[in-house]
């Protein structure tokens, strides 16, 4: 089972930026899921095992990259129009069978294989297709114009990919593209990681499921658990099997039977808030309670700062801030890189893509703290996009996540951002995925 080292929690003094927090928590991820073979239609998503090598080349011949005739190149004249007898027909799956003679035209059309020559290979065979439209047809024959160039219009055997080119590696997320050249040297089936199982929670008396009753009906004091499937829909993203544990009561026994159950059959465990210190916070005491080990973290950042990581039995434990936008946002800049580590990802497919666009906005900030400001891109007057702030700005307004496109990051050493400035902006394609 994966897993991460108990040692890796513990930190001194006051916050911690967010890199030293992503270096101590990564260096220290065990991924060590088993793997399994997967048909191409279910391998989608899924974080290759091994790499594969091509067992062939691709495309396996010299082949027409355009429907039209296929010719020698000595055969042209080079400054008029050359007329050639057609003497055969290739389509796709359907070769000439015999070699071809100079002197002659030979009706291809796309994807159909090159005819070898005398010497029973395609070296000294035709090495230049002429597009249909470009030439005049009459009868048996057809009418070449001068100018193009030796070897247009064909496409080499190997030219995408050469016998034993290492064609995906190991630790890769796999894309629609990807399962497409899997399949261009014969794989049906590839090896993936087993996908990482987690378990998502929230404790409360005051927390209620969206289907017990309408919003209007919810006892005073109350309040609808929104976190729990934001992060499922999260974990899902990532291609993780969730197990919904519901809401769990603010009481230690029940909340250390069901950490205690869920950790034999999980590799990763999930909560948003209720992780401090407060007379009713029980996850630390329960956690504790079978074995396991949490530490909170106060961090750098905004918005965030106190999360917490631990282990309880075999299973990695995650909690995440209680604030809806400050969960959101530390899962899919800490937890995310933890969980695709876990799950076996390479470093390549961890750290996600950011762009830099023009700031619409002005915004102050302190020194030394990480700030992530949720935007919506527009395009600015010169055709660049700049990134705009959404309205609301607290840990609680759940919908300015929804009126976003993503996150401009705003990093330590930063303090004033002016409209027009240059700022990196991390898109939710790229934290959702």
């Amino acid at each position: 089972m994966a897993q991460l080292k108990d040692d890796c929690f513990a930190f001194a003094g006051g916050l911690m930026p967010l890199p030293d927090a992503v270096s101590a928590l990564m260096a220290r991820v065990a991924p060590a899921p088993a793997s399994e073979e997967a048909a191409l239609p279910d391998a989608l998503g899924r974080i290759l095992a091994e790499d594969i090598a091509a067992p062939r080349d691709v495309p396996p011949h010299d082949n027409a990259a355009v429907d039209g005739y296929a010719v020698f190149f000595a055969d042209l004249d080079a400054r008029a129009e050359t007329r050639l007898a057609v003497t055969g027909r290739i389509a796709a799956g359907h070769p000439l069978g015999r070699a071809a003679k100079r002197g002659e035209a030979i009706r291809i059309f796309t994807g159909a294989p090159i005819p070898p020559g005398a010497s029973g290979t395609t070296a000294d065979g035709p090495d230049t297709v002429f597009m249909e439209e470009d030439v005049r047809a009459e009868g048996d024959a057809v009418f070449l114009p001068p100018g193009l160039k030796q070897g247009a219009n064909l496409r080499q055997r190997g030219e995408d990919i050469k016998k034993g080119d290492t064609v995906l590696r190991r630790g890769r997320r796999l894309r629609p593209q990807d399962l497409g050249v899997a399949a261009s040297v014969g794989r049906a089936k590839v090896p993936v990681f087993r996908r990482l199982k987690a378990a998502v929670f929230s404790t409360g008396d005051e927390v209620r499921d969206p289907g017990e009753g309408s919003a209007a009906a919810l006892e005073e004091g109350c309040i609808l658990d929104s976190n729990r499937f934001a992060v499922m829909g999260l974990l899902h993203e990532l291609g993780v099997a969730v197990s919904d544990l519901g809401i769990l009561p603010d009481r230690e026994p029940a909340i250390r039977a069901a950490l205690a159950e869920a950790a034999r059959a999980h590799d990763l465990l999930v909560t948003s808030g209720g992780v401090s210190a407060g007379e009713e916070d029980h996850v630390k005491a329960a956690i504790e309670g079978v074995g396991g080990r949490i530490d909170l973290w106060r961090l750098a950042i905004k918005p965030g700062r106190p999360v917490a990581f631990g282990t309880v039995g075999g299973a990695a434990f995650v909690g995440l801030p209680g604030n809806p936008v400050a969960a959101m946002a530390t899962f899919m800049r800490i937890a995310r890189p933890m969980i695709l580590k876990l799950a076996g990802a390479g470093e390549d497919e961890i750290e996600p893509m950011r762009f830099r666009v023009a700031a619409d906005f002005a915004h102050g900030k302190k020194a030394g703290r990480r700030e992530w400001v949720r935007a919506k891109l527009v395009s600015g007057a010169n055709g660049l996009m700049r990134a705009r702030k959404v309205r609301g700005s607290g840990s609680g307004i759940l919908t300015s996540m929804t009126e976003a496109d993503g996150l401009v990051e705003l990093t330590e050493e930063m303090e004033t951002i002016e409209p027009g400035q240059a700022v990196d902006f991390l898109p939710f394609s790229e934290l959702l995925a």
